[in-house]
């Protein structure tokens, strides 16, 4: 499974309708360029929002405090409307992410073996991150570093944490909803809103239920890039997509407007509510109207192989960028350097050198790490893992990943989560297979027993591909 190369889609895609497949196999899709540019876009205006955000203090006492300056400020809550950029990210997650499980599935892969390498996929990279993180955290601990700042510092790792759960659950189910959509793509997605706004209702009454919305409202943007990759948006109208946009975004403000949800799309992120997918709608409709320049900017031959790198490291690039971003701000408190006070407009312009700092210090940590992003060479005498196994590594990822979303992320938990996630990985490991009977001549087992669907010895590719 190669990276196809970045080329125009074509405009018809006769066996994308919905349920196009239960009569036939699916042909092969190419991948769309504007998805990867898109999706890089995103990323960087993630790691420049944390930026503006993290605004540590050192009081005279020694009291390290941190604010959200960003947050703060008056004009954010209009603007994050614009900049919320997390639902699209499922959207494109949900594009990718249905074309890789019907490649899979018509090379005859299963669900599990789908779950197997989304979870290698994206568990890896997080064991090392978290790995790392206890290790540096308890020598600066042990090197005398006050304890309050080691929390600060570890508290700043549990944001990218949530959104890997998130990404994580609706990815894995991805084969499920897939069946579901391709049955009934619109009612299944109706289900779906009809559940979030149920549980929306009773949060109040219940506020543990309204984490139930991280597979809900997740999986019902996920369904909007099933959508989208089936050509839905693509065969609606100019009018039909204008129209989307200001209907949902009308609905949106109606009801932040009387006090149903809060105004503020930080605020309805975690746990996630209606407004997420009223503004996903948004903006899948204004990626399809602005698909055409997004998708001429992205065949510059510089700019495709810069997406084409970050595309590859994108999960490294998420996972690491604000831990580093938080270690940095701390030894800046430390050292003997200017610190202008929050909000002000010094403040402002040093997050420039700051973004770019960041930058910098991610460049050898995706050299170094951004390999384990790759999906895994399958040996020629080895198979998947159980289906138990697979079951087992998602039960034993989801805990720590739980436990620090209700609780709180600390430094046992760093440790505790990054022993889980080595097992995981090595629950999702390859194990010995069987000697394989003679093959007929045309390479079929002769006993009928089912061939291995990973590729030969010596390929990898990545899994987004």
């Amino acid at each position: 499974m190669q990276r196809a190369k970045p080329v125009q889609p074509p405009a018809s895609r006769s066996a994308a309708v919905p349920g196009a497949s239960a009569v036939g196999p699916q042909p092969a899709v190419q991948r769309d360029p504007a998805i990867d540019l898109v999706r890089f876009i995103c990323l960087l205006l993630v790691v420049a929002a944390h930026c503006m955000m993290v605004s540590p203090v050192l009081h005279r006492d020694g009291k390290v405090t941190t604010g959200n300056t960003l947050m703060e400020q008056s004009w954010f809550t209009p603007v994050v409307w614009v900049l919320m950029i997390v639902p699209l990210f499922f959207v494109l997650g949900g594009v990718t992410g249905l074309q890789s499980w019907r490649r899979l599935k018509a090379r005859g892969g299963t669900g599990f073996d789908f779950a197997q390498l989304r979870l290698l996929r994206l568990v890896r990279p997080a064991m090392a991150l978290l790995a790392v993180m206890w290790a540096g955290l308890w020598a600066a601990l042990l090197l005398g570093v006050d304890p309050q700042v080691i929390q600060l510092m570890t508290t700043g790792a549990a944001m990218p944490l949530w959104f890997l759960a998130a990404y994580l659950t609706a990815q894995v189910s991805i084969p499920l909803m897939a069946r579901l959509h391709q049955r009934a793509p619109l009612s299944t997605l109706g289900i779906l809103v009809a559940l979030i706004i149920t549980v929306d209702s009773l949060r109040g009454a219940v506020p543990v239920l309204a984490f139930v919305n991280m597979v809900f409202v997740w999986c019902a943007v996920q369904q909007l890039g099933f959508l989208m990759a089936d050509g839905f948006f693509e065969r609606r109208s100019r009018t039909w997509l204008v129209g989307a946009i200001l209907v949902s975004n009308v609905l949106l403000g109606l009801v932040t407007g009387v006090g149903v949800y809060p105004g503020n799309m930080v605020v309805n992120i975690n746990p996630p509510n209606l407004c997420l997918l009223l503004l996903a709608i948004s903006q899948t409709a204004t990626l399809q109207l602005l698909g055409k320049g997004i998708r001429w900017i992205a065949s510059v031959r510089w700019v495709q192989t810069i997406i084409a790198v970050a595309g590859r490291r994108s999960m490294t690039v998420y996972l690491w960028h604000l831990p580093l971003l938080v270690g940095m701000s701390g030894l800046l408190l430390l050292a003997d350097f200017p610190k202008p006070a929050a909000g002000t407009a010094e403040w402002w312009w040093a997050r420039i050198p700051v973004f770019f700092a960041v930058i910098a210090l991610l460049l050898p940590v995706v050299l170094l790490l951004g390999r384990l992003e790759n999906r895994p060479t399958a040996a020629s005498h080895a198979r998947g893992p159980s289906r138990t196994a697979v079951v087992t590594a998602a039960v034993v990822v989801l805990i720590p990943v739980a436990d620090a979303a209700f609780n709180g992320l600390t430094l046992a938990l760093l440790g505790g989560g990054a022993a889980c996630f080595a097992l995981a990985v090595l629950l999702l490991g390859r194990v010995p297979t069987p000697v394989l009977p003679p093959s007929g001549p045309d390479g079929t087992p002769t006993s009928g027993v089912k061939r291995s669907t990973l590729p030969a010895q010596g390929l990898r590719a990545n899994l987004e591909s």
